[in-house]
């Protein structure tokens, strides 16, 4: 099996192939054609099976190929990647940025550890995908600097 069974973009197909991936795991074989058919899903695999490319590769081809209510003009995020710890915050948005390069999307990170005015300057700017982590979350949703309003996905 190869990815391009999955019923990816070649946009993605491509940039999997220059990361070295020649063929799905296989929780990324069940995955991804149930997320890109918009289905809900939850799945559970070891550290290393490619968890984030199964559910990071729907969310980019589904982001890529529609409008929400945030799209365009408008600068909230669309999809939402919540994550315990900033070290899992900043690795799932390098796989997004990897994965994503050739599509016109961005994507951004919340966490603590790090100064609030970048982060708010990121958000005010406007990303399509946002990878945080709980508190640093309600930090910003408090002092008003991230809308949430936008959100279609929710990983």
């Amino acid at each position: 099996m190869s990815f391009d069974t999955l019923g990816l973009m070649p946009e993605l197909t491509r940039a999997l192939a220059e990361q070295g991936y020649a063929s799905p795991t296989p929780v990324q074989a069940e995955a991804i054609p149930l997320a890109l058919a918009g289905r809900d899903l939850m799945a559970g695999a070891q550290t290393g099976t490619g968890k984030t490319a199964a559910f990071s590769l729907p969310l980019l081809q589904r982001l890529s190929t529609t409008t929400g209510a945030s799209a365009g003009s408008h600068k909230r995020p669309r999809a939402l990647i919540l994550t315990p710890t900033r070290e899992l915050a900043a690795q799932v948005h390098d796989s997004l940025r990897a994965y994503g390069k050739r599509l016109r999307l961005r994507s951004g990170t919340v966490f603590g550890g790090v100064g609030m005015q970048p982060q708010i300057e990121m958000l005010r700017r406007g990303v399509d995908i946002l990878v945080a982590t709980p508190g640093r979350l309600i930090d910003h949703l408090e002092r008003r600097s991230a809308d949430l309003s936008g959100i279609d996905i929710l990983v």
